[in-house]
């Protein structure tokens, strides 16, 4: 058997990987010049940059069992102590986020009246397994308005970019839909968990736990891999047509180094973004195409403010979300230097702020100069952060965070449905069943498995690549 991979973000990276891992011939097919997608470290006068994802949360094996077979384990570092505090801009100032249910009843990140309303949750009632709906309505049921418009809508923005009354409660937070289906309230899963050890249940959890990354930034990890993978990976590769070949199989059509070639493989994974795979299957089966076209993204503009030394002070916490409801311009902002002090030499500190998202995406195209404007603008009037960035850079992401939107789970099973129609043909990605980088390395490693036992019984077994022809 043998398998083309398209896509060389990191989903694509990890499948390529286990194949070549596990001896089977493969090749990894990436449009643009370098691999590793939005994972992107590069550093500007002593400042560590994250332009994509900016950490990771190391609380299941998969990661740290990639980092082990690249060689790079011992540079996963934990974030700094000083981190654990996160906080919300809400009623017009910063307001540390409780990290369990007492703290939350003795703080003041909601007016007493919401806080006791959050109790109604103890006498919620189950709805149906089988019923989607919008975070924004899971959210009033459990919770009340004021909590579901404030944290709620601060966790899904972290992860998502998104709008509450779009985004779906199973799909895009799946722990608080089994904590419902479990316990029939929220709060009482909650503190179940608590007692039993299990509190990473949390619904506040994807802000919380233990934030990682590589000493030397995310980057590492790419640089890894494309070190394993080789010639295997080939950028500036731009595919141009799939084609199902009449005795199995599949035909790539590329375009590389202004040459059209053709490539023949007996497996295909999918691992782009929902909208490019949705190109390249539009002609093979529309209705597959149509409904990977379904899948929307958010924009995203990511903007780095670095500081000299003593011009500000230096934040506690991880950093800060914004809700919608406050009508900022800013989604939020992380300490990076908090986080990570490496990130930022010589004691100075190191902001990296998010505008746009699916609440106002018209920001995040702005032209770079105006993004550093109104960051400036917005982290004085949040942070109280006034001085003269000695560093800024900005980095734009038109299709940033794919939005897991009310029925994305049906969505799924029609296109899961629709891809057992064309043998040979897989998808993963970001933009299906987990938004996370570890997320991402555990479903691509699940799927090189799945190939690995088709490998290991199919007739195709010896089957290797065909070679690179001109079309």
């Amino acid at each position: 058997m043998s398998v083309i991979v398209i896509g060389g973000g990191l989903s694509g990276m990890v499948v390529a990987f286990h194949m070549q891992q596990r001896g089977l011939p493969v090749v990894l097919l990436e449009r643009t010049p370098r691999l590793g997608g939005n994972i992107q470290t590069h550093i500007r006068d002593g400042f560590f940059l994250e332009n994509g994802p900016n950490s990771f949360f190391d609380r299941e094996p998969s990661m740290r069992e990639l980092a082990r077979s690249l060689g790079v384990e011992d540079l996963i570092q934990p974030a700094a102590a000083a981190a654990r505090k996160r906080y919300v801009y809400t009623r017009g100032r910063l307001r540390a986020l409780p990290r369990t249910p007492p703290a939350f009843f003795g703080s003041d990140i909601l007016p007493l009246s919401a806080r006791l309303r959050v109790l109604g949750d103890l006498f919620s009632r189950r709805t149906s397994s089988k019923e989607d709906e919008s975070l924004a309505r899971f959210g009033r049921r459990h919770f009340g308005e004021a909590a579901t418009s404030v944290l709620l809508d601060a966790v899904q923005s972290n992860l998502f970019a998104g709008d509450l009354e779009a985004l779906s409660a199973r799909a895009a937070l799946p722990k608080l839909a089994e904590l419902e289906q479990t316990h029939r309230s929220v709060l009482l899963g909650l503190v179940r968990g608590q007692r039993a050890g299990t509190s990473e249940e949390a619904p506040w959890k994807p802000l919380s736990g233990r934030l990682c990354s590589f000493r030397g930034g995310l980057q590492r990890l790419v640089d890894a891999l494309a070190r394993r993978l080789g010639t295997l990976a080939r950028t500036r590769t731009h595919v141009e047509r799939l084609t199902p070949l009449p005795g199995g199989g599949w035909r790539v059509v590329v375009r590389e180094q202004g040459e059209r070639m053709e490539l023949e493989a007996s497996q295909v994974a999918l691992c782009a973004p929902a909208n490019a795979a949705a190109g390249l299957l539009r002609e093979v089966d529309a209705e597959l195409g149509g409904l990977l076209e379904g899948i929307t993204y958010a924009p995203v503009a990511v903007v780095h403010m670095g500081f000299a030394p003593e011009s500000v002070r230096r934040p506690d916490g991880a950093g800060f979300l914004v809700p919608a409801s406050e009508k900022r311009r800013l989604l939020g902002a992380l300490h990076s230097s908090t986080l990570f002090p490496w990130r930022a030499e010589g004691e100075r500190v190191l902001y990296t702020c998010m505008v746009g998202g699916t609440r106002q995406p018209e920001l995040a195209m702005l032209p770079p100069e105006e993004l550093v404007t109104l960051v400036r603008e917005e982290l004085a009037d949040i942070a109280g952060v006034r001085a003269e960035p000695v560093v800024t850079d900005v980095v734009r992401w038109p299709c940033a965070l794919p939005q897991y939107t009310v029925g994305h789970e049906e969505r799924l099973a029609a296109i899961d449905r629709a891809v057992a129609r064309w043998p040979g043909l897989h998808l993963t990605g970001n933009a299906y069943r987990g938004i996370s980088m570890v997320e991402c390395v555990r479903n691509a490693a699940t799927l090189a498995e799945q190939l690995s036992q088709q490998a290991r019984t199919s007739s195709l077994g010896a089957t290797g690549l065909g070679p690179l022809q001109p079309a």
